[in-house]
């Protein structure tokens, strides 16, 4: 009899899901960039970069690529904001899961909408303070840990002839 497919482990810690996670920092500017990767050199984490939202959005498109855990996505860019960007990580199928944080100066309440109606999952205001991105990075990774851990569950139980909840 063939070997069944092993169970999923469950998460034994509440750092799990950071270690080796990506992140991936979109920004315009270059010293936000080198800050951002500065304060997350902190953690057990790989950080890609890039300058705009066309150059982001080119690199996740590519299938070869890994996707990220995690975008730290600047609203104000030249030739795309960060609303659209992220507008469309969220409608495409292969990215929607993917936590997106704008880290952004914008802090009027149409600015948080309009974000909010593009899908993001988090705001940073600039400047930005170590602690609360740190804070705030681990806990979305650790969502996103647990959705996949989620969905390896749910497939291994519709490997073994079960149905997996919600289908």
């Amino acid at each position: 009899m063939p070997d069944a497919p092993s169970a999923p482990a469950a998460a034994s810690s509440a750092g799990e899901g950071v270690e080796g996670a990506l992140i991936f920092v979109v920004d315009d500017n270059e010293q936000n960039v080198e800050l951002l990767q500065a304060y997350l050199d902190h953690l057990p984490v790989t950080v890609e970069t890039a300058m705009d939202g066309h150059e982001a959005l080119k690199r996740m498109e590519d299938a070869e690529r890994p996707l990220p855990d995690l975008v730290l996505l600047d609203v104000m860019m030249p030739r795309m904001s960060g609303f659209e960007v992220c507008q469309r990580l969220k409608d495409d199928p292969r990215t929607r899961g993917v936590p997106v944080m704008m880290v952004t100066a914008l802090n009027e309440l149409g600015d948080i909408e309009r974000g909010v109606e593009a899908g993001t999952d988090d705001f940073l205001p600039k400047p930005v303070n170590r602690l609360e991105l740190l804070t705030r990075v681990k806990s979305l990774l650790r969502v996103r840990h647990l959705k996949k851990e989620l969905d390896r569950t749910e497939a291994y139980i519709a490997s073994m002839g079960g149905s997996a909840p919600g289908s």
